[in-house]
Formats: C-alpha cells, sequence, structure tokens
C-alpha cells in the first residue's frame, strides 16, 4: 500500500491567485480557513502514516518471530521422531532381555518348588521324629543321694537320653557302615571303585557326609513321699472349702491306703488337687494304684491318682559330625535287578580286602525315591 499523501491538486484543489484588486477581503479569510483545514488533514495524514509504518514494522518483527518458533518446533518434531525411534528400538531391546529374564526366573522358581517339595519332605520327617521323640535311646544312670540326713521317702533317679540323628539317603546312594573306622576313612581315601552291577562294570564315588545335629541330656525325675496327684475330682454343687475337707477326709482313712493330711490344693477349674500328706512315705502306697474311691452325699466316684513327680532336664547338649565308619556312595547306576541284589553285590564288594574293605555291620541302598538312616552318637 502507498501510503505517500495526495498532492493538493490530486485532491481537486487548485490555488489561484486572485487578483488583489478584485479579490474581496472575505473571500481572503475563507480561503485561509481552507488552507488551514488542509493543513491539518495533511498532519493527520502523515501521522497516520507514520502509525502504519510503525505498525508494518511490528508485524514483519511478529512474523519473523513466528518463523523462527515454527523452525525450531520443525526441529523438535523431527528429534522428537528420531528419539521415538531410538526409543522404540530399545525398548524392543529391553522387552528382549526381560523375556529372556523372565524365562530364566520361571526355571529358577520351578528349581525353588523342587527344593521346597524337598525341604518340606524333610520337614515332614522332622515331624516324624518329633512324635517319636519318646523312642530315644534313654538309658538309666544312676539313684541320687539324698543330700542331707533328713530323710523324706522321696525317690529320684537319674536317665541318659540321647536323640538319633537322621540322615537322607537319595535315589542311586548307598550307606555303608563298617565295623573298623579305618576302612571306611581307606575307602574315602581311594575315591572311585569299580563296581560289577547286572553284569557292568558302574564307577562310584565313596565320600564322607556331615550329620545334622542330635541332643543329649540327663533326665533327673523326683517322686515325692508325702504328695499325690489326683484328678477327675466330679463337678459338684459345694462350695470349694468343703470340697477340700471332702478329699481331706477321704484321703485320711487308712483302709484305703491314705494318713493324715498336711494340705489340699483343689482346682475346680482343671478338677484337679495336690494333697500332701504329713508323715513321709504315706503316697509310697498309691505308687501302683491308679483309683480311688470317694463318697459325697452318698454317691459314689472313682478319683485317678498318681505319684507327685517332679521332672527337669540338666546337661542339655548339641552334638554333630561325621560318621567316621560310614561312608556314602554316589553315581550308582540304574539296573534291572531288584533293590535287594544289587545290594548284596555292593557288601560282598565292599566286604573283599582286595578292594580295600572289611566287615560291615549294616548297608542300605535306594534304587528310588528317598529313605532316611538314623545315627547314635558315636563313644
Amino acid at each position: 500500500m502507498d501510503l505517500s499523501l495526495l498532492s493538493l491538486k490530486d485532491n481537486d484543489f487548485h490555488m489561484t491567485t486572485p487578483d488583489p484588486p478584485d479579490t474581496s477581503k472575505d473571500e481572503m479569510e475563507s480561503l485561509k480557513q481552507e488552507l488551514e483545514k488542509w493543513k491539518e488533514r495533511l498532519e493527520k495524514a502523515e501521522k497516520l502514516k507514520a502509525d502504519l509504518q510503525v505498525c508494518k514494522l511490528s508485524a514483519d518483527e511478529e512474523y519473523d518471530k513466528q518463523q523462527d518458533e515454527l523452525t525450531t518446533l520443525t526441529e523438535l518434531e523431527r528429534n522428537l521422531q528420531k528419539e521415538s525411534i531410538m526409543s522404540r528400538d530399545t525398548h524392543e531391546k529391553e522387552l528382549f532381555i526381560l523375556n529372556q529374564e523372565n524365562s530364566k526366573l520361571k526355571k529358577e522358581i520351578e528349581k525353588l518348588k523342587e527344593d521346597l517339595s524337598e525341604c518340606n519332605s524333610e520337614l515332614s520327617w522332622d515331624s516324624k521324629i518329633e512324635k517319636k521323640i519318646a523312642d530315644m535311646k534313654v538309658e538309666f544312670i544312676h539313684m541320687e543321694d539324698k543330700k542331707d540326713d533328713f530323710p523324706d521317702t522321696n525317690t529320684r533317679c537319674v536317665f541318659s537320653v540321647t536323640s538319633k540323628i537322621p540322615f537322607k539317603l537319595n535315589q542311586n546312594q548307598a550307606l555303608l557302615t563298617f565295623e573298623d573306622a579305618e576302612v571306611a576313612q581307606r575307602l574315602i581315601k581311594m575315591g572311585k571303585h569299580s563296581l560289577h552291577l547286572d553284569r557292568k562294570t558302574t564307577d562310584v564315588k565313596a565320600v564322607p557326609f556331615t550329620l545334622g545335629m542330635g541332643i543329649k541330656f540327663e533326665l533327673h525325675i523326683t517322686i515325692s513321699g508325702k504328695k499325690i496327684d489326683v484328678s477327675e475330682i466330679p463337678e459338684l454343687s459345694i462350695p470349694d472349702d468343703w470340697v477340700r475337707e471332702k478329699l481331706q477326709l477321704n484321703f485320711y482313712k487308712s483302709e484305703h491306703g491314705g494318713g493324715e493330711v498336711e494340705n489340699v490344693k483343689y482346682d475346680k477349674k482343671s478338677r484337679t488337687a495336690v494333697i500332701t500328706f504329713l508323715k513321709p512315705g504315706a503316697a509310697n502306697g498309691f505308687v501302683r494304684s491308679t483309683k480311688f474311691p470317694f463318697s459325697v452325699n452318698g454317691r459314689h466316684y472313682r478319683l485317678h491318682v498318681s505319684p507327685s513327680t517332679n521332672v527337669h532336664l540338666e546337661k542339655l547338649q548339641l552334638y554333630a559330625g561325621i560318621s567316621k565308619n560310614s561312608i556314602l556312595l554316589k553315581g550308582i547306576a540304574e539296573t534291572e535287578d531288584d533293590e535287594e541284589s544289587i545290594q548284596d553285590m555292593i557288601e560282598i564288594h565292599f566286604q573283599k580286602p582286595s578292594n580295600g574293605g572289611g566287615e560291615t555291620e549294616r548297608i542300605k541302598y535306594v534304587s528310588k525315591g528317598a529313605t532316611w538312616a538314623c545315627f547314635e552318637e558315636e563313644a
């Protein structure tokens, strides 16, 4: 747009110089006023032109700025596309690695499940051991002497208790125990042994093995000569003090093996009582008797009686180690023969001195599954 001002001529304005003599004073005044108006119009037009030029410059600057921003955004978009491609490639690589790790973890989980199953099997065996703890080796040691010069007729005895240590024998393994520890140590030192089983020769390895933990302790039992334990006392609708008196009177009768009662401790909730006699030895008559007559208000009952005992443990010890007389055979090949035949072949081989063996005490071979062997503490 051309912002140059139009000339006065182009605006249909013609300026003529009148003949002074012919121009009136009023006309001159009017022309002056008209001239002033056009001057004002000219000034406004010049000002408008300047404002428009300023606006044009501002618009050009804004345009350049937008162009720069557009260039920057285009470059940013290009970079983002590159990063997106790189990120996609990176994610694909990471996904591939994660899939590999996932596969590895699945294998580890399967292995852990197998280990857990094995641990559960061992825990099941441990629970069986706990249930059979009464079958541990118990040996009577001696009767304890009285600690003072006042006889109380208490019976004190001491027992030695030793637990057996279980050892898990897995599939295709054998456990041999020899009479002589030197034989076992010699076979372990030799390492590999060639066995002839089912018309085939197989190499096995003799190794020592570590046993688990075992316990041993002394069991001290004191049987009171003055106290007895009473249970199965009937529920009676009388005060507790009356029940104590009834018990005291009932056990006072000597014809039933009682005697003068020093004290009665009665527990209504558990329906039990502890009777303490005044005379030492009065409780000895109840060692072989488990039932005692009890009469209340014309009704007859049978109470369960037993000697009052005190039991405590002393010298509790844990022990573990390696069985010097035993060896563990690993790597026994599977054969078509039955388990007993293979066990006989193994025993015959290791009994021969030419094979470094000797007399065996016992042997156990497992062809399938697993079994347990128990060991006692070696003297």
